[in-house]
């Protein structure tokens, strides 16, 4: 899980992705034959298979959700926006660091304290835009020579490995999915051409999905990432279906259906797999979130996409909880899916 706690620890907000693209060209560089970065920045493995042999996209978005400077105030605090999909109430009192040119700025979001709150205010969540960081900082002079607009701010977190298989660290959303797709680029050994590919931007609009899919136009393409765990008090089964050791979650509709729908081709191919390498798999249908595959699908004439996550446990916190084993047998499972192409 070396590898895991470096992804999760190293910091990449949707559009400062550059670290996690280094840490996966060095994974990779040995055991495919190319690696190129497009413009938006992701990064493309390539494994050649046979001449004639099918295509597949393996994609794993690369950014995590986070903050941005926005503005200093005269006394010193730094006003911000998120970026990515963040509940405000989980947002106060967090340690965060500020990613400057001078270096790393750590800082604490801070809001009014509950000894001023009136009582109309005290059962309500405070909205993101009424909270501040405090770097030190005396004035805004000084606080301008520490951070800029525009600086990528980061939650402080740290990686643990829990007991019975358990890991919890930051940004679990989505660097199981990378770890996921290296170690499927690593151990594949398929007659299809796979592209490993670390996407950008995400967490904002399904960005570098987009424009990677278009550019290489697969005959299959393969989201990975993560899921809701609902085996946790305040969520219900219903509502969130997948557990946590139970398996990989095959996404058969998300958002509704206004995300993906899984075609038949897809579903009866990686459920096939599961019961060739006996491999216990979760359907899930959704009507939340959406991943990268929504984005893929629509592509040119339509690209055959699935979507396979780890069911994870408090995603979009600064502190997420998955399982080793589901991680381990999403991997499996893939590698048998595109060595049966």
């Amino acid at each position: 899980m070396k590898l895991l706690e470096e992804l999760s620890l190293t910091p990449a907000i949707s559009g400062f992705e550059n670290d996690i693209r280094e840490i996966i060209s060095r994974e990779l560089e040995s055991c495919v034959d190319e690696i190129e970065t497009d413009d938006m920045g992701n990064l493309i493995s390539t494994k050649k298979g046979e001449e004639g042999a099918p295509t597949v996209m393996l994609a794993s978005h690369m950014d995590e959700i986070g903050l941005m400077v926005k503005y200093i105030d005269d006394d010193g605090f730094i006003k911000f926006i998120k970026i990515g999909g963040i509940n405000d109430q989980m947002l106060i009192n967090q340690a965060v660091l500020i990613h400057s040119k001078n270096g790393i700025v750590p800082g604490v979001i801070g809001s009014k304290p509950p000894h001023v709150t009136k009582p109309e205010e005290r059962n309500k969540v405070i909205q993101y835009t009424q909270m501040f960081i405090d770097i030190g900082a005396n004035n805004k002079e000084e606080a301008e020579e520490m951070v800029s607009i525009g600086d990528m701010i980061t939650f402080r977190s740290f990686f643990e490995e829990y007991p019975n298989d358990k890991v919890m660290g930051k940004a679990l959303d989505n660097r199981i999915g990378c770890y996921v797709m290296m170690e499927i680029m690593k151990r594949v050994d398929s007659r299809a051409t796979i592209y490993g590919v670390g996407t950008v931007q995400e967490e904002v609009g399904l960005k570098g999905a987009k424009v990677s899919s278009y550019a290489l136009n697969p005959d299959y393409a393969f989201a990975l990432d993560t899921t809701l765990s609902g085996d946790h008090p305040g969520i219900t089964t219903e509502e969130a279906p997948c557990k946590m050791g139970d398996g990989p979650a095959v996404i058969l509709a998300d958002r509704s259906g206004d995300g993906v729908i899984t075609p038949k081709v897809m579903k009866d191919m990686i459920i096939n797999a599961a019961k060739q390498e006996d491999i216990n798999i979760q359907l899930e249908v959704s009507d939340g979130g959406t991943t990268d595959g929504t984005a893929i699908h629509l592509n040119r004439d339509g690209i055959i996409t699935g979507v396979i996550s780890v069911p994870t446990r408090y995603i979009h916190t600064p502190v997420s909880v998955a399982s080793a084993e589901d991680i381990e047998n999403t991997i499996e499972l893939m590698v048998a899916i595109l060595n049966n192409l």
